[in-house]
């Protein structure tokens, strides 16, 4: 007798269905993860655009009105800031935008004001609002 060379359809089925398996599994996980690496731009720049705002309210005595620092742009994200009842106080907004991965626009939506106060108010998953930046399912604060 001869020995075979090659694979029985057998093999080669369970050999697919193991790659079936593994890639059911492997998606999702994967479109989670590039979800939570586009949120850290809005967590990031409106860091950064509070602190650029607390420059300009120390050389001016006041964060403007409307704000005194232009609003930054993103590549997944709308920013906007909206100056308080005084120019003591201001809350910028990130809002997701549409046709990013982000899902329909404003499914994600991040605020912070001058007190330093850093909310979620959109989130796909879970009861929003949390006070604080939620970046995956399952985060609470």
């Amino acid at each position: 007798m001869k020995p075979s060379k090659g694979f029985t359809l057998i093999e080669l089925m369970i050999t697919v269905a193991i790659i079936g398996i593994i890639s059911a599994i492997a998606m999702p996980m994967y479109a989670k993860y590039m979800i939570r690496g586009k949120l850290v731009e809005s967590s990031s720049t409106l860091g950064s655009y509070k602190v650029q705002m607390e420059q300009y309210y120390q050389d001016n005595r006041s964060y403007g009105n409307p704000c005194g620092v232009a609003v930054p742009t993103g590549k997944y994200f709308t920013y906007t800031c909206t100056p308080g009842a005084t120019t003591d106080s201001f809350t910028a907004f990130a809002t997701s935008k549409a046709g990013v991965g982000l899902g329909n626009g404003g499914a994600y939506t991040y605020s912070i004001d001058s007190d330093n106060n850093q909310k979620t108010t959109a989130f796909p998953t879970g009861s929003a609002p949390f006070n604080c930046w939620i970046t995956k399912e399952g985060d609470s604060c």
